[in-house]
């Protein structure tokens, strides 16, 4: 089997969508499935990724659709090169295609086409796919009943112009005309894609995986002094990809720190990982230490084990690979009941659930962990347990490979049973298995 992945980078310099993407593709390539990238922009040497195809000769076409479509709130649909997709070497060799988001790179109008010739599984990393133009909905819900009256027209990706109702009704359309099994993350996400324009196809749940092997409890003090921490203090670590984004909520965690009771403050240091890490250091009355975007999954491993709690104050998360990246250290967090992290923050047990948007409730979560080294360690257990047990970057690589044979399968109209998937798994074979 060969699959294709379609995504807007090759790399693990982005954000949790594009890690997630290519550890599966590494995971498959060493189970013995061919894997390969299709990707909006290449920065890597790999053979096993290819550019996406440009407009070429209609580049000037492009340009004027762009003109037009983008001041009116219109997403993507100038991509014209998102139709050569057909041409690629890599599609036609592709058995299945492995969609992970479309935004930013690539026209959604091309689904039909790719997808009547091809069977395709969609991951969700965010919503987008299923609203009228924002990645992360917050409090509204109009995606279900065809947005339109937008109340967060600045959230990415921000649109100038309210036109949602008009590309709700588009994205609505193309789905009526394509062929795709749907993945989601974590069971928030999969909840809303059943209320959704996507409630048409079969939506199943796989999360994102981690190499337990990499990421795993390491010495503490060894990790600090090995990246310059002091040892006598308590560390408390917050990390994205930009830690400035509004979703992130580093302005609740700006609140939340400056609302520890003053011994606490004292005897507290804040480690962070990601851009913009600066910004975060000039409002927060606690020493900052400041890594940076970190690549190397090793060094992150060493800060996770490194700190006492993560915290992570986020408004919106399709999943959450950061909160899973530190329990699989043994490291606790105290979070947010949102999206993702609802699957893996069990209060008490893995970490400290606190109210959305709750800033006081976050900093008495952050307080009660520092407090509680028993209840830290205890904690930190459970999640790297949970992680090894539930989250092994193995067994997940195994759960899109049955995914993948069964919707090849499906699609191709097998009619001998004892070749379906489904049966080995002792399912029946009317319905797809449910990971």
């Amino acid at each position: 089997m060969k699959v294709l992945h379609i995504h807007s980078s090759d790399h693990t310099g982005g954000g949790g969508g594009t890690i997630a993407m290519e550890r599966l593709h590494l995971g498959l390539r060493e189970a013995g499935i061919g894997s390969e990238i299709l990707c909006g922009k290449k920065t890597t040497q790999s053979p096993y990724s290819t550019q996406m195809p440009k407009a070429g000769k209609l580049k000037g076409l492009e340009t004027f659709f762009k003109k037009f479509t983008r001041p009116l709130g219109l997403n993507d649909i100038h991509y014209i090169g998102s139709f050569r997709t057909k041409q690629t070497k890599a599609y036609k060799e592709a058995d299945l295609l492995h969609f992970h988001g479309t935004h930013g790179y690539f026209n959604y109008l091309a689904l039909p086409g790719l997808t009547a010739h091809k069977p395709a599984v969609f991951t969700l990393h965010d919503i987008w796919p299923f609203t009228g133009h924002c990645a992360m909905s917050y409090d509204c819900d109009r995606w279900k009943i065809g947005c339109g009256q937008c109340p967060y027209l600045d959230t990415h990706p921000h649109v100038e112009r309210d036109n949602t109702r008009l590309e709700w009704k588009m994205k609505n359309w193309v789905y009526s005309r394509s062929n795709l099994t749907i993945v989601a993350l974590c069971s928030e996400i999969r909840k809303q894609a059943q209320q959704s324009m996507l409630n048409r196809f079969f939506i199943c749940q796989i999360p994102n995986g981690v190499d337990i092997q990499v990421y795993e409890p390491l010495d503490k003090k060894q990790c600090r002094t090995l990246l310059g921490l002091p040892l006598d203090k308590y560390i408390i670590m917050f990390a994205a990809l930009d830690l400035r984004q509004f979703n992130k909520g580093g302005d609740l965690l700006i609140k939340a720190l400056q609302k520890l009771p003053e011994p606490h403050k004292q005897n507290a240091v804040v480690l962070t990982i990601g851009n913009g890490g600066e910004a975060i250091a000039q409002d927060i009355d606690l020493p900052v230490y400041n890594l940076e975007y970190v690549r190397n999954d090793r060094l992150k491993a060493i800060s996770y084990s490194a700190a006492d709690l993560f915290v992570s104050p986020t408004r919106a998360e399709a999943f959450g690979l950061v909160l899973l990246e530190s329990m699989a250290c043994g490291t606790p967090v105290v979070s947010f009941g949102v999206g993702g992290v609802l699957d893996l923050v069990r209060p008490g047990l893995t970490g400290y659930l606190a109210e959305v948007e709750n800033a006081d409730d976050l900093s008495y979560g952050i307080a009660e962990l520092l407090e509680n080294e028993t209840l830290r360690r205890k904690m930190g257990e459970n999640g790297r347990r949970m992680a090894v047990e539930e989250y092994n970057e193995e067994f997940v690589v195994q759960q899109h490979i049955q995914l993948y044979q069964s919707v090849v399968q499906r699609f191709c109209g097998y009619s001998d049973q004892s070749l379906n998937p489904l049966n080995a798994m002792g399912r029946s074979p009317e319905t797809y298995p449910d990971f």
